[in-house]
């Protein structure tokens, strides 16, 4: 057995990290839908769209500070807020990060037919989903 790298992917540390984080977005986006629900009512979910848009700006919001000061590897830090917090609170937001990647490279019409594909894909597979639980 060699010993690890503390950034590697593969440490019970970085595990810990994502783990930790995803708990954290998790007990967050829950109490926001709750709050939203108690609040606002049950007519449109405002609480998925809040963290969805809070979930979308965090994770570019880190992206663009982590391309700006980068550290010559990924931080278990990194780890912690993209695939642990960030994974956590919403799944949407890497979505919008991949995205908005694919139009920063000038890649518009596929950034478009990702979006598309994406939204009309989820909306078909939540149809088959509850059409094969009854």
């Amino acid at each position: 057995m060699t010993a690890r790298h503390p950034g590697d992917n593969n440490s019970l540390k970085t595990y810990a990290a994502v783990g930790f984080g995803g708990a954290l977005g998790a007990g967050l986006r829950y109490v926001i839908a709750i709050g939203a629900l108690q609040t606002l009512g049950p007519l449109f979910p405002w609480g998925t769209l809040a963290v969805n848009m809070i979930g979308s700006g965090l994770i570019a919001w880190l992206a663009a500070h982590a391309l700006m000061h980068p550290q010559g590897h990924v931080s278990r830090w990194h780890r912690f807020w993209f695939a642990g917090f960030c994974g956590g609170f919403t799944t949407f937001s890497l979505f919008s990060l991949e995205a908005l990647l694919l139009w920063q490279r000038g890649q518009a019409s596929l950034a478009v037919l990702y979006v598309l594909m994406s939204v009309s894909g989820w909306i078909i597979a939540a149809q088959v989903g509850h059409k094969l639980a009854r």
